[in-house]
């Protein structure tokens, strides 16, 4: 996602609602967030649903690789001889 620019980006929600169409098609050119503001402070930020998605399969990553961290922490995990010895007995390879 492109950083917010505060000059550009940041419109109150009056001025949104009767300009829509060009606001999004300025949110899919710029694929920066807007930032709309009711009665001088921030209520909501519109993002591009293609930065959206990105945007939320890195926190699925980063969430995972949280756990993982924790897991390895608290030894629970298989070394990869572990898991060899197991994938061969398993499956007679």
């Amino acid at each position: 996602m492109h950083p917010l620019k505060l000059n550009q980006d940041v419109m109150p929600l009056s001025e949104f609602r009767s300009t829509i169409a060009s606001s999004i098609e300025k949110l899919q050119k710029t694929l920066r967030p807007m930032l709309l503001t009711q009665h001088g402070k921030g209520v909501a930020v519109v993002i591009d649903v293609n930065e959206f998605e990105a945007m939320r399969d890195k926190i699925d990553l980063l969430e995972g690789i949280t756990i993982a961290e924790k897991q390895i922490e608290e030894g629970d995990f298989y070394t990869q001889e572990e898991m060899e010895r197991d994938f061969f007995a398993r499956y007679s390879v």
